[in-house]
């Protein structure tokens, strides 16, 4: 047979053997298992039996098991629930033979009554009105696990409530933004009330949602505390119970019932089977709104995909914007083009969104990564080979030049290339002919060549790693594409994107983010970008055993995430990149410089000076300190 054990605050400790189907606790004298403890409320929590398990619920007090916070919980042998003061411990023993009869025994079927007198023998101790409540939670729960179409859920829910609490009318009401919403408005004819907010007593609902406890009141109207009521009195309320919804101890919603016509309509039990009921209800309802926002931030998610995508490019900043602008116009031409950006930031999709765009379309997009092939493999396999060219050549072979005659061919971190090609290629971008290694007959190519590099090839021309002639052949047009942690709203878009994908293709229950992981991403600096984004989401999708992804999920923690720095050293590094990107622009020139920022010519002077000092390790004199 199935016990709780109870420990008191006193020291005093007793066993209570759990007979009925549903076991009321609390202060209160009308409890099944009364607690002498001052720290629990009247009503304060539930033990159901559904025939196979029991459960523990929340009558509006916040409980314990095993040391954990919990709304509901499926009891185990020697779970402990601490609720106030006191302590319950939970155990089971074989009791088949005292076991009450199973649920299908409570489920309405067609030909059985479902007055309110019927089923008042089939479990001792448990009157009537109590059982045919029991009932109605039951088979509602059952209904309710299997639907997520949250109109009609809401509205079977209220239909419910009406009925079992003899009401002529209640009312759903959500919180958003901390303010509560009605919902559903139903009347006893299971009709939607019109202006429902016009029927109700803010008063009263304001009252359960600063307490979160259920209220039940005789008479509105004579109600020391509401007679004064502006909305009741206009409204002549009567008889009222309001039930608080809680999910993890948050309110996220109420129950109102009432009864204009006839005070003392609701009885003390009636409250607490409502309320019962209520948390039953809540964890199916609050599962329901979140799998309808789901849907909402799928729906959204598909428009802002529509919106904010260029072909298969993801993301809509202000610097991706820029880059969609300039493919368009550069498109349609035969001029090269160089990407640069960071690894990671999608410069092979970039150069695929060229080619899809330009009257080269319909021809072939052939991709090679100069610094992935061995420098004495490089050459054949970027102009082909004959036939005894060198050992191991065993048949003549196109390269990739003459694979892409008609369409693009994309050289993937062309800064990677060694001299000694560098200069074969730059005589095939200006012949348009290439030459097969171990041939000397020419063979023209008509391609596009679009070359892409995560370095900064003004440097490396300065380090004599890569050739000048060679860069302003491919620079004809730069795009940069900024880094991931540069692009605002674009990491959560992506984010979903990448989500929706992997979920799909693995067979995933993971539907979303919690608000903790979308801003721990905004924060993360993400050094390997879009690459690193996607490859962090399909590991996390794969792992993930709960329908929403948090930042530990992603492995994006504290520890993980950028420093905050002062704003005075914010402000400093702001400064000193904007005045090096102007410095660029005016290819060095310091007066031409401090003029366009409106700044004295030795406010520039210094601070190339302290650039020099970081570069050296030498530190400036305390004067120059000073001055900047």
């Amino acid at each position: 047979m199935a016990s709780l054990s109870v420990r008191t605050p006193d020291g005093k400790v007793r066993s209570v053997p759990l007979l009925k189907r549903i076991t009321s606790i609390g202060r209160g004298t009308d409890n099944d298992v009364q607690l002498d403890d001052p720290a629990v409320p009247d009503s304060a929590i539930h033990v159901l039996f559904d025939g196979s398990r029991y459960q523990v619920g929340s009558l509006g007090a916040t409980f314990q098991i095993n040391g954990k916070k919990r709304d509901s919980h499926v009891l185990a042998s020697q779970d402990i629930i601490r609720v106030g003061s006191s302590e319950l411990t939970f155990s089971r023993e074989d009791a088949s033979a005292a076991r009450p009869p199973p649920l299908s025994a409570l489920t309405p079927t067609p030909d059985m009554p479902t007055s309110d007198e019927s089923h008042t023998a089939e479990i001792p101790g448990l009157p009537g009105r109590e059982l045919v409540m029991l009932r109605r939670l039951t088979t509602f729960s059952e209904r309710l696990l299997g639907s997520y179409d949250l109109e009609k859920l809401l509205e079977s829910l209220m239909d419910e409530v009406i009925e079992v609490t003899r009401a002529d009318k209640g009312f759903l009401i959500l919180m958003e933004s901390n303010e509560p919403r009605v919902k559903v408005a139903r009347n006893i004819s299971r009709e939607n009330i019109e202006d429902a907010v016009e029927k109700l007593s803010d008063s009263i609902i304001s009252k359960v949602v600063k307490d979160q406890k259920p209220l039940i009141i005789a008479d509105a109207i004579d109600a020391p505390e509401f007679k004064a009521s502006e909305s009741v009195v206009n409204l002549k309320v009567h008889s009222v119970m309001c039930v608080p919804l809680t999910h993890k101890g948050e309110l996220f919603g109420l129950i109102y019932v009432g009864n204009d016509r006839l005070v003392n309509r609701f009885e003390p039990k009636s409250l607490d089977m409502l309320t019962i009921f209520a948390a039953q209800a809540s964890l199916i309802l609050h599962n329901a709104l979140l799998v309808n926002e789901l849907k909402l931030d799928n729906t959204e998610l598909r428009k802002k995909l529509e919106d904010q995508r260029y072909g298969d490019i993801v993301g809509a900043c202000q610097g991706m914007r820029d880059v969609y602008k300039r493919i368009d116009k550069i498109a349609l031409t035969d001029i090269s083009v160089l990407i640069t950006g960071e690894t990671g930031t999608g410069k092979e999709l970039i150069a695929r969104e060229i080619h899809r765009h330009s009257p080269r379309t319909k021809g072939p997009f052939i991709t090679i990564n100069c610094g992935a092939i061995p420098e004495n493999l490089l050459e054949s396999e970027l102009f082909g080979h004959v036939k005894g060219a060198f050992t191991g050549a065993v048949a003549t072979r196109p390269g990739k030049f003459q694979a892409a005659i008609g369409g693009t061919l994309f050289l993937d971190e062309i800064g990677e290339m060694p001299l000694q090609l560098q200069v074969k290629l730059l005589r095939a971008l200006q012949e348009k002919v290439v030459y097969k290694v171990g041939d000397n007959r020419g063979e023209a190519v008509d391609i596009r060549v679009v070359a892409a590099t995560n370095k900064i090839l003004e440097e490396e021309v300065k380090k004599n790693t890569f050739r000048e002639d060679l860069y302003y052949r491919l620079n004809v047009v730069t795009l940069k594409l900024p880094p991931l942690r540069e692009r605002g709203e674009d990491v959560i878009v992506l984010g979903k994107f990448f989500l929706q994908k992997y979920s799909k293709e693995f067979g995933s229950k993971v539907k979303g983010f919690t608000p903790a992981a979308t801003v721990a991403m905004k924060k993360y600096s993400w050094p390997g970008n879009i690459r690193e984004l996607e490859n962090r989401l399909k590991k996390a999708v794969v792992l993930a055993d709960k329908p929403l992804l948090g930042s530990d999920d992603l492995d994006l923690k504290p520890e993980n995430l950028e420093p905050i720095m002062p704003l005075l050293q914010a402000k400093e590094e702001f400064q000193k990149r904007y005045i090096n990107e102007v410095l660029a622009r005016n290819n060095g020139n310091r007066t031409k410089t401090a003029k366009d920022l409106g700044v004295d010519p030795r406010t520039i002077f210094r601070h190339l000076e302290k650039l020099e000092a970081e570069k050296t390790g030498k530190p400036l004199p305390p004067e120059e300190e000073e001055l900047m």
